[in-house]
């Protein structure tokens, strides 16, 4: 017989990061988490949903039920057991929406935590597999879920259900395991679903973001992607890949090589002439630049030089990686103890 589900009462928060996707060559597979986040709050009440936005958004996105981030309470609570009456959240956003900032990820993160931070034993009912599991489901793929989720440099992939590799890691399932520091974490829901293990960037790497001043959609850029590529360009982006994992986490000397790709950036290059002019640009200068997640902003994974500069209708700022992912808890963040989410990871 189902166990009765108790809502708490009083706020409960979350801080979800910013975080670009495929980083060149890794595509629907890898991620990096970025320090500018979204702040996020919720409460039960008796009934309705009010929505509150402030920053990024602020006068355009829903303020009801079918804001994001409610969407997302929404089936964490199904996931859950039962919804409350109603909920009232408040969102201060920071991630520039619509640029290939994993956005949308952040919102969906966010709302299944604000969900499990409003159940009395959510995190007992809803693990940080099964997080993982649901994020990837809402948002279709993983790759920005799980560095949101879990913080660092990601990578993620998606085992069918029932594949028996996937039943009984859950939690913790690669505590001592990959990455150059010997430190992995990862997030595996149980029975197939999407899939995940973090490691730790190399000390140096220090990302810089150029966001411009116009807005892209992921499903346009999907759709110029064609159904099959050249076998050698497959190959040589595969090998990109790989070396990308060891140029990030050991040697940041290898990230201009490693960044390479013909998977998929010079085919949505016509849909967005700007960045590619400025990735080209930026290689050309020996940056390891990419097109972050499926643009239209850019991201360089190495220093650039004073003399480039990206032109009008540009910003420029120099980030830090997230290292921790996702953080929620009751109370107001900042206020409240600060519990990282991740799979793996311990408070």
């Amino acid at each position: 017989m189902p166990v009765a589900v108790t809502f708490v009462t009083g706020p409960v928060s979350a801080r979800v990061p910013a975080t670009s996707a495929n980083l060149g060559p890794g595509f629907d597979a890898l991620g990096l988490a970025l320090a500018l986040h979204d702040e996020l709050r919720a409460e039960v009440t008796d009934g309705g949903v009010r929505v509150a936005v402030t920053g990024e958004g602020a006068g355009e996105l829903p303020t009801d039920e079918n804001h994001l981030v409610v969407r997302a309470m929404w089936a964490a609570f199904d996931a859950l057991g039962a919804r409350p009456a109603g909920v009232r959240v408040s969102c201060v956003n920071r991630i520039p929406q619509a640029r290939g900032l994993g956005s949308s990820s952040a919102a969906i993160v966010g709302g299944i935590l604000l969900a499990r931070e409003l159940v009395a034993d959510g995190r007992q009912r809803l693990d940080d597999a099964e997080v993982l599991r649901l994020a990837a489901e809402m948002e279709g793929h993983p790759d920005n879920v799980a560095p949101c989720l879990l913080g660092g440099f990601t990578i993620a992939w998606t085992e069918p259900s029932g594949d028996p590799q996937g039943e009984g890691e859950g939690k913790g399932a690669s505590e001592g395991g990959a990455g150059s520091s010997g430190r992995g974490r990862s997030g595996a829901a149980r029975g197939g679903g999407a899939r995940a293990v973090s490691l730790a960037p190399a000390a140096g790497v220090r990302p810089v973001l150029f966001v411009p001043d116009e807005r892209g959609l992921t499903a346009q850029a999907r759709a110029a992607l064609p159904l099959s590529v050249p076998h050698e360009d497959a190959a040589l982006t595969a090998g990109r890949a790989a070396l990308l994992v060891h140029a990030l986490t050991a040697d940041p000397g290898l990230l201009f090589p490693a960044t390479e790709d013909r998977l998929h950036q010079n085919y949505r290059a016509p849909g967005m002439p700007r960045t590619a002019a400025l990735v080209d640009k930026l290689r050309d200068a020996g940056v390891a630049a990419v097109v972050s997640g499926a643009g239209p902003s850019v991201l360089a994974l190495s220093p650039v030089p004073d003399q480039v500069e990206p032109g009008p209708g540009w910003v420029a700022r120099q980030l830090s990686v997230d290292h921790d992912g996702a953080v929620a808890g009751r109370g107001i963040i900042g206020h409240a103890e600060r519990d990282p989410v991740a799979a793996g990871r311990a408070s």
